[in-house]
């Protein structure tokens, strides 16, 4: 019984660290192939198009009602000390350095990242990956890294989207809706964001994360096997990698580049 489980416990541990090891060569075999995509700028511009609608619509709606949420704790918070003045730097340092980054990657892994792993997932099913093959057309070439590509470009301007809006959201509660004073919210937003070591710092996170989350996408759709079910797996597999990838990655560079 002992022997049966230790031999579980290691072959667990060996398919892991060779599934980690193969997704390392996919991933540098995709950005040597990526100079070639970047020779066709049309498709990279399709997919930032494509992947930026999918998720934007979630994006605007989320990042509002985040901010809104942000604005009403952080006032009943700050009002507990006599510093409801300063909600504005609150609610802008909270989504620039951590909400909008992060919660933009969880909704990009759960609406686009399942988008990009079923589309590969198909293709394959469908023959046209080795239809690509048989032709001497590289499909990682001309199919993963446009997507892959679109998909990094776009995450940092959806991250940007999502801090904006829910700065306003924070502004419509704060400022709108309990009567914080407009001078002193701007004002002390203004006072306590630091571009290079807050916005700066946030929007490497997001593209960090965009690497992270497509990269995951278009590997669990390329190496799926081709039948209907095996696709649906891998799209849940998609968003549970993705999601714990995003979290370890925010852990790590948060503590990285706060730790002052």
């Amino acid at each position: 019984m002992i022997t049966r489980f230790l031999e579980t416990i290691g072959r667990t541990v060996r398919e892991a660290i060779a599934s980690v090891g193969f997704a390392t060569r996919a991933f540098f075999n995709l950005l040597g192939v990526s100079p070639g995509a970047f020779k066709r700028p049309a498709l990279i511009s399709e997919q930032i198009h494509f992947i930026g609608n999918y998720s934007l619509v979630i994006i605007i709606v989320s990042g509002l009602f985040v901010g809104m949420v942000l604005g009403l704790q952080g006032y009943y918070t700050l009002n507990q000390y006599g510093a409801e003045q300063a909600l504005g730097q609150v609610v802008a340092l909270a989504l620039v350095r951590e909400l909008g980054p992060v919660v933009t990657a969880l909704l990009f892994a759960g609406r686009a990242g399942t988008s990009l792993t079923a589309q590969i997932g198909l293709m394959k099913a469908g023959e046209q990956l080795s239809a690509m093959e048989m032709m001497a057309i590289n499909p990682v070439q001309r199919v993963l890294a446009p997507r892959f590509w679109g998909g990094v470009i776009a995450m940092p301007i959806l991250a940007a989207i999502f801090s904006a809006v829910g700065v306003f959201g924070g502004y419509l509660v704060g400022v709108q809706l309990i009567g914080v004073d407009e001078g002193a919210f701007w004002s002390q937003m203004q006072a306590g964001v630091d571009v290079r070591a807050d916005v700066l710092n946030g929007v490497l996170k997001s593209l960090i994360f965009g690497i992270a989350v497509t990269f995951t996408a278009l590997f669990q759709g390329y190496q799926t096997k081709p039948t209907p079910e095996d696709v649906s797996r891998a799209t849940t597999r998609t968003v549970v990698i993705a999601s714990l990838m995003v979290w370890g990655l925010d852990f790590i560079m948060t503590a990285l580049m706060f730790n002052k």
